[in-house]
């Protein structure tokens, strides 16, 4: 049997780590015989209920240089794991993990990750430094791989492929509906639904005043029904929270902290996703339905050049009046949308088979 360990940001309640996590496990699974793997993870117990995987506490070094001496390869990813921009000592952890894999003998393969920005310059020497060892190296972008280049690893050696999660498969729109039934959300109105899913750590900003603008102007124009999705939920709430208060009876609220298949069926719910998360846009694209990106990272829009959009601004210039106008563009296109996003999923996901046919490459030199 083949020991697989994988690491990663898994066990807090982010959904996007969460359906990624879910992506990797079942792909694992499904094009690789005979293997055995596990996960660190903050929540080792709700781990290996979820996904029928071992898993040992990420934070305990005697766990972790155990479940490595154990395996046979380490993959690091997906995600935004070497990036020192959203926490500067995360980055540490995680090349720290691929040292002692190192220094045990293990094989290391990078699995579809998003890298940088990496702003500082011993943070950059060690990614260098722990890559270059790597028997594998697949990112989710061509802008991550143009970054490894640039910090001096061998570009021939890396591989461009596609988030992770865009091979989850859709889900039946009755889980969401009854989620959204049981959250207060009426279902079966017939009016236009939107869902947002925002980040923002500001909740005294300009973004979230231009944001609560844009949602009073889509329920007045259109009798809309706006839903505040949360994502990594212990942030997320925060905001919706605020937004909840400032807008009232305008805005339903989803409170109830989701596995990947039940947020994938709430998003299919929606008429239009409006996103800051980079995985609420992709389970849209999943579950094709038209989305409207806004970016607060170079990953939101390399996803979203990837299947032909771009983000309608950042978080930093975001404008209640021109958003409308790109809301209203989005509603009146909505089926070309989809067209464009189908056609670009089918591409972006074969891609994604490198991960698993390097991997069975390894396993068997």
């Amino acid at each position: 049997m083949y020991k697989i360990l994988i690491s990663g940001y898994y066990g807090f309640n982010n959904i996007g780590d969460e359906s990624i996590l879910r992506a990797v496990v079942d792909n694992l699974k499904e094009k690789l015989d005979d293997i055995e793997i596990t996960v660190l993870s903050q929540d080792p117990e709700g781990t290996r209920e979820k996904y029928d995987v071992r898993s040992v506490d990420r934070k305990s070094i005697k766990s972790i240089i155990g479940a490595i001496r154990k395996c046979d390869l380490l993959i690091s990813g997906g995600g935004s794991l070497l990036q020192d921009v959203t926490s500067k000592k995360s980055i540490l952890y995680y090349i720290f993990i691929m040292q002692i894999a190192y220094l045990f003998r293990k094989k290391v393969f990078i699995y579809s990750q998003g890298i940088g920005p990496i702003n500082s310059a011993l943070n950059r020497k060690l990614t260098t430094r722990t890559l270059s060892k790597a028997c594998g190296i697949v990112v989710r972008d061509e802008q991550s791989k143009d970054f490894l280049a640039e910090i001096g690893v061998d570009k021939e050696k890396v591989i461009v492929t596609a988030d992770p999660v865009l091979r989850v498969k859709p889900a039946p729109l009755e889980i969401g509906q009854a989620i959204l039934k049981d959250e207060g959300v009426p279902v079966d109105d017939g009016k236009l639904t939107v869902g947002f899913a925002i980040k923002e750590r500001k909740l005294e900003s300009a973004f979230m005043d231009e944001v609560c603008e844009a949602i009073e102007k889509i329920t007045d124009n259109y009798d809309a029904k706006v839903v505040l999705i949360p994502f990594h939920f212990s942030e997320d709430i925060k905001v919706i929270d605020e937004l909840e208060k400032r807008l009232g009876n305008r805005v339903y609220t989803v409170k109830k902290k989701c596995l990947t298949n039940e947020m994938l069926s709430i998003i299919g719910n929606m008429d239009i996703l409006v996103g800051v998360r980079l995985h609420a846009l992709i389970h849209a694209a999943i579950m094709d339905v038209p989305m409207i990106g806004i970016s607060y990272d170079p990953k939101i829009n390399s996803f979203l050049r990837s299947i032909g959009m771009r983000a309608v601004s950042s978080v930093y210039d975001f404008n209640a009046p021109y958003f409308m106008e790109e809301f209203d563009r989005t509603l009146e296109t909505r089926d070309e949308i989809r067209a464009k996003v189908r056609e670009r999923l089918v591409g972006l996901t074969k891609a994604l088979d490198n991960n698993e046919e390097l991997i069975k490459n390894i396993m068997e030199n």
